[in-house]
């Protein structure tokens, strides 16, 4: 077994989405950095936000406003020191993406602001309804141009380089304690070529995304297979709050299109939930906030009304406003549409709730620190304490830009800390085979989305929560003893993840002993009254 060979890079990033940009082109001023995509460089989550970024820059808002939003969409689970911080770094970061040359929207020579559920305030800078997009071409052609960063798409990360790697003798450390160990880097598989290569680092941040595809409908990209909460995980890391999956209320029903989310902010500029049987507006009559409720009463609220009465769908409508400022407000969704046949300045859109949002994942502190020395989180894939049991709207780009920034910062005042690596162990691929049996991966797939849209979806119940440990348990067993026998692929790298994921997500659901936020057990319907973490420690 060779070594694994020293790279020149100093930092390592999984992940080419906002937060992992953010914190490369900070980090880039000093340090040479190496950031690995999953597919293209633009595949991730950060290219489909429609909504924005929220921020306090309009005259009335304040900080206070912001972060008590913040906390009641998080049914008080928030670390609030979070919050303020967040909050508090908002105007700035829109102050550097604009100079970065983000487009976003002026009126009156100002910007322009619109309102999303569960805010108080007219707070959420866009650029149209493909804020993300913009963001990301910005970002992107940033770090294109920077000479000390290397950007590497089609790499797959399958396992984080850990001291059980080294080549010295080096132990583990059996259980897990406070200490933790220490992270060199990853093993990922190039796509292009088929080989798995040995990345290391003094340091590494994980900015891989969440884990929508857990689930059977879902607006997140193809690759949001919770591939970094998992390698924390195996790796040594605690995970927190994984039962809080945020479902968005109005994703497009159609049968071959099934991750086109329709923005909150359709419904923040006076969009209608409506019966499809009676025309019937009926989120008055579960909210007193009516359409402009947090995202996880409106999500129960649709699902309540289409188990009631069987439906396949509620209708959104914003057909009573004005046709050019429906135009003008959401013209990358008008034009979709009506590739669909669907005219919304003329008739209502036939929507669902899907999977949108990780709010749990590997827990970080303020500098987005994790267990393992040399190891930061940042993103959707980190549990920061920013959106506690529910995401308030358009708070997730501002905190991928935040925390990137504040990792990158704090891994350049601590450069001094971080060791070079050790010699480390090469891949081995001495004793697998190529698979002849891919069905198998498609077939698991399959299963487990089904099962955990069904049993840990929306509403919840011990029975079902049951019935999924159970099937999970089984599938894991089989796919590590296809793991130990074939060659990886990137099919089989995300379906080990994904029910890695899914068992956190599922340990994490059965420990929550009441309902909060977006987790809700008809057996534990009442909200306790202390706000509790779950916190999941590895063995």
């Amino acid at each position: 077994m060779g070594l694994a060979t020293l790279t020149e890079y100093d930092v390592l990033i999984i992940g080419s989405g906002a937060a992992g940009l953010t914190a490369a082109l900070v980090l880039a001023e000093q340090r040479k950095v190496l950031v690995l995509a999953k597919g293209a460089l633009d595949g991730g989550s950060t290219s489909w936000a429609q909504g924005g970024i929220a921020a306090v820059l309009d005259e009335g808002d304040t900080f206070e406003d912001h972060i008590r939003d913040t906390m009641i969409a998080g049914a008080g689970l928030n670390r609030r020191e979070t919050v303020e911080f967040v909050v508090e770094h908002a105007p700035e970061a829109i102050r550097r993406l604009a100079a970065l040359g983000v487009p976003f929207n002026h009126e009156a020579g100002a910007l322009h602001l619109t309102r999303e559920g569960g805010h108080s305030h007219r707070r959420i800078v866009h650029v149209d309804d493909a804020t993300g997009f913009a963001v990301h071409e910005a970002l992107i052609t940033a770090a294109r141009a920077h000479p000390n960063i290397t950007l590497r798409p089609n790499m797959v990360a399958i396992d984080l380089v850990t001291d059980r790697h080294r080549t010295d003798g080096h132990a583990d450390r059996g259980r897990w304690d406070k200490s933790g160990g220490q992270a060199w880097g990853v093993y990922a598989l190039d796509e292009t070529t088929g080989k798995v290569e040995c990345f290391l680092a003094r340091s590494t941040i994980l900015a891989s995304g969440g884990a929508g595809r857990t689930y059977v409908f879902s607006t997140a990209p193809r690759g949001a297979t919770g591939d970094g909460i998992a390698m924390a995980w195996r790796a040594g890391a605690r995970v927190s709050n994984m039962e809080f999956m945020q479902f968005h209320p109005t994703c497009l029903y159609n049968l071959e299109v099934k991750n086109l989310l329709i923005t909150e902010a359709v419904r923040g500029e006076g969009g209608h939930l409506l019966l499809p049987t009676t025309g019937e507006r009926f989120m008055p009559r579960f909210d007193p906030r009516a359409e402009l409720a947090p995202r996880d009463i409106v999500a129960r609220a649709i699902d309540h009304e289409i188990k009631r009465l069987g439906l396949d769908y509620v209708h959104l409508d914003i057909s009573h406003k004005d046709p050019e400022f429906v135009r003008h407000h959401f013209p990358n969704i008008y034009e979709r549409l009506m590739t669909l046949g669907i005219d919304m300045t003329r008739q209502p859109i036939p929507v669902v709730p899907a999977q949108h949002y990780t709010c749990g994942g590997v827990l970080i502190d303020q500098a987005g620190r994790t267990d393992l020395g040399g190891l930061y989180a940042v993103g959707e894939c980190s549990e920061s304490g920013l959106h506690g049991a529910n995401r308030l709207a358009s708070n997730s780009l501002l905190e991928c830009f935040v925390f990137g920034d504040a990792a990158a910062r704090d891994i350049l005042a601590r450069w001094d800390d971080f060791a070079p690596p050790p010699a480390i162990r090469a891949w081995d691929e001495s004793r697998v085979t190529d698979s002849d049996e891919e069905v198998v991966i498609k077939q698991t797939w399959t299963e487990l989305r089904r099962f955990m849209w069904n049993y840990v979806g929306i509403v919840r119940t011990n029975k079902r929560l049951e019935r999924a440990a159970h099937r999970i348990k089984l599938l894991k067993n089989e796919v590590n003893e296809y793991y130990g026998n074939f060659r990886v692929t990137a099919d089989l790298i995300e379906l080990r993840n994904l029910l890695q994921t899914a068992d956190l997500i599922v340990k994490s659901a059965r420990a929550r002993r009441e309902s909060r936020g977006l987790h809700y057990n008809e057996d534990y319907p009442a909200t306790l009254p202390a706000a509790r973490d779950t916190v999941l420690v590895p063995n």
